[in-house]
């Protein structure tokens, strides 16, 4: 029986536990063998966890037996990846990362030849043929990748090279993870004036109360500091949110508003859309009809607004989360390039007067239920939801969904006021309990 081992972004799971030296092996054979090249080249990289080399050194097994050569470009941010793949013309890249959860977790994900993360299908005979596919009688070689760090640096400076950050005074939050060297060095390169948190990495406390997780951390030290702002990346790097001068959290949304009107300005938002997901604030897509830029709105996750951007050929597209994908530059969310074009955005401008769109209040509560898929056939939530949503035609939204995974229903409700919001939500709420809890 074929196993359900790929998730949303790979395989995931607790690092010796689920996520094993020998399901490791497997993946990189596997995976390498299905690449179709005659002698696989597949570049390894990782964050910082204390299970990472662990899996670094299962997963180049596992591409070695399969007659493919293992690069090790060692502690690298997700977003790397598909540059290197790029630069080196690699069949094959395999990030090991659980991105912004506990260091216990870990992960394994796969970019192919042309840089974009496996498809579903591929996904699928990997499962498919994880436990019956043979090693090869030509066995690759491992062997270090020299100046992978330098060779990302470089494309990051080449992207932003008049962008000029003399004089800004800038906090990092690296999450003790993947961008805990990189980050602070191309803030620097730029002229900015850095100081760094969460810079220290031990293995175990990778996002443990810093990050893009924990907001808090950065804003505290932003204020206490009197820094000109902050940015704080996941442990994988492949989100940003920031932090103004005032403390404020600025989310992904706000930080897309004003890359959105930035490209627009400059002629460089392909097709004049971006592609954004359900849990997006409604403030966004005011702000855009009023600029006059299309709006696609997708499921919640990157793959998503990928498969969206890809579609319809659009270039940017992200996630209130902070991941963000500017495809001009790469194939997958990058939070030091993101960072990095919100302050090309803001040409000078402080971010604390940032006015690219107005953010409703929201409220999401999470309702227990005995069974989220009795969500849809519930006549009387349907139409309280209906109600609401005439409510607020024009002013704001409501959104109601069963979660993916778990008992529970999702309820979230943007109005133009707090009260307003917090009234909507918990007349919704209390309906959902009742009928479904």
């Amino acid at each position: 029986m074929t196993r359900r081992l790929f998730g949303t972004d790979g395989v995931r799971g607790v690092a010796g536990e689920f996520l094993t030296a020998e399901l490791a092996l497997a993946l990189g054979r596997t995976a390498t063998r299905q690449s179709g090249s005659e002698r696989p080249q597949a570049l390894i990289i990782r964050d910082t966890r204390e299970s990472g080399e662990m899996l670094e050194a299962a997963t180049a097994a596992g591409v070695s037996a399969a007659g493919g050569d293992a690069l090790l470009g060692g502690v690298l941010p997700t977003p790397a990846a598909p540059l290197l793949i790029k630069r080196y013309g690699f069949d094959l890249a395999i990030v090991l990362s659980a991105s912004h959860n506990p260091y216990r977790d870990n992960g394994i994900k796969f970019f192919a030849g042309d840089g974009y993360k496996l498809s579903d299908e591929t996904e699928a005979a990997i499962e498919r043929e994880l436990d019956t596919a043979a090693g090869s009688a030509e066995v690759g070689r491992i062997r270090e990748l020299r100046g992978a760090s330098e060779d990302y640096l470089r494309e990051l400076h080449t992207r932003f090279a008049q962008l000029d950050l003399s004089g800004l005074d800038v906090l990092l939050d690296c999450a003790n993870g993947a961008t805990y060297q990189l980050a602070p060095e191309i803030f620097k390169r730029l002229g900015a004036s850095v100081s760094v948190i969460a810079d220290q990495p031990d293995g175990r406390n990778i996002n443990a109360d810093c990050g893009s997780t924990h907001m808090g951390t950065l804003a505290a030290h932003v204020l206490s500091g009197s820094h000109d702002l902050g940015f704080a990346f996941d442990g994988d790097g492949d989100r940003v949110l920031a932090v103004d001068r005032r403390g404020e959290v600025v989310d992904g949304d706000e930080l897309m508003a004003l890359a959105t009107i930035h490209l627009r300005d400059s002629g460089r938002l392909s097709g004049n859309g971006v592609a954004v997901t359900v849990m997006t604030n409604y403030g966004f897509h005011l702000a855009m009809e009023r600029e006059g830029v299309e709006v696609a709105t997708t499921n919640v996750g990157d793959r998503y607004v990928l498969e969206e951007l890809r579609a319809r050929g659009w270039k940017l597209g992200g996630e209130q989360s902070g991941h963000i994908i500017d495809m001009s530059f790469n194939h997958t969310g990058d939070g030091i390039a993101s960072a990095l074009l919100t302050l090309e955005a803001l040409a000078g401008r402080d971010l604390s007067e940032r006015d690219a769109m107005n953010k409703l209040p929201q409220r999401l509560v999470n309702v227990a239920v005995r069974d989220r898929e009795a969500l849809a056939g519930s006549e009387t939530v349907r139409a309280a939801v209906s109600a609401a949503e005439e409510e607020l035609t024009g002013r704001g939204r409501v959104l109601v969904r069963p979660s993916g995974t778990e008992p529970l229903v999702r309820v979230m409700v943007e109005a133009p006021s707090e009260p307003e919001t917090r009234e909507i939500c918990e007349r919704l709420v209390a309906l959902v309990e009742a009928e479904l809890g």
